[in-house]
């Protein structure tokens, strides 16, 4: 897929991954679409990109959306207003995500409640947006869903296990979505960005030092590189994790 002019929807856009991604799509000429739940850091994320003179001298189109992605109303009049502005999403980013709490509890005092809204986040969100843009891709023949994922997923980390039964579980589903796409000309992917030093890893680490880990900078261009070149590159490897650097996983 060809990012110039390209549609890109990413959220949990305000900061950290997230903000990265939206600034390799931004240089590459895609209009974005971005949400996340701090509204002034979203605009001002937004504002930063509006003003990224590309190599051409074109300024970024960005749309922001503030707003919670659990919150199904909020997504519905996401992608309304992507549409309307737009016409088409051709790239999904679901990058949005919550650790529960931080410190993280291991699952024996793990509040249910607390359980229940990371699922929301972390799995139910991303498949309400999958299903609310998948129309349009479906008919047009092509579209890219990439879920963001964790290592936490498959490696069994004491205290992460709400937010790694969350990554698991968003792993299975995007693995069936992949399945279930086959032959439609809309893809569906896994990408691990890896460790990275990130607010969201503090969180997670309350008073570790992370200064040894790289920032979110190293990771986000190689989503761009999976829309560009997926078609030729990754065909069998759909349904499967890959790492940041793009090479798949068992």
């Amino acid at each position: 897929m060809q990012l110039e002019r390209s549609v890109v929807l990413i959220t949990g856009a305000s900061r950290g991954l997230g903000r990265e991604i939206a600034r390799v799509f931004a240089a590459r000429g895609a209009r974005l679409i971005l949400t996340a739940r701090g509204a002034e850091a979203l605009e001002a994320t937004a504002d930063q990109l509006r003003a990224q003179t590309r190599p051409d001298g074109r300024l970024p189109e960005v749309l922001a959306v503030p707003g919670d992605v659990g919150n199904a109303g909020h997504t519905e009049r996401l992608v309304r207003r992507a549409l309307a502005r737009f016409g088409r999403v051709d790239v999904l980013i679901n990058n949005a995500s919550t650790l529960g709490r931080s410190p993280m509890p291991r699952l024996e005092a793990l509040d249910p409640r607390i359980f229940e809204e990371t699922i929301r986040i972390n799995v139910t969100a991303p498949l309400h947006l999958s299903q609310l843009v998948l129309p349009q891709m479906k008919a047009r023949g092509r579209g890219v869903i990439i879920n963001v994922t964790s290592d936490a997923a498959v490696a069994a980390y004491p205290g992460w296990g709400g937010y790694g039964a969350s990554k698991a579980a968003l792993e299975h589903l995007t693995r069936i979505l992949a399945a279930e796409l086959a032959g439609t000309g809309v893809r569906a992917f896994l990408v691990d960005p890896g460790e990275m030093n990130t607010r969201m890893h503090q969180d997670a680490e309350p008073g570790a030092d992370l200064s040894h880990l790289p920032s979110p900078a190293v990771s986000a261009p190689a989503f761009a590189r999976l829309v560009e070149d997926e078609p030729a590159a990754f065909g069998r490897f759909e349904a499967q994790r890959m790492t940041a650097q793009m090479e798949p996983v068992s």
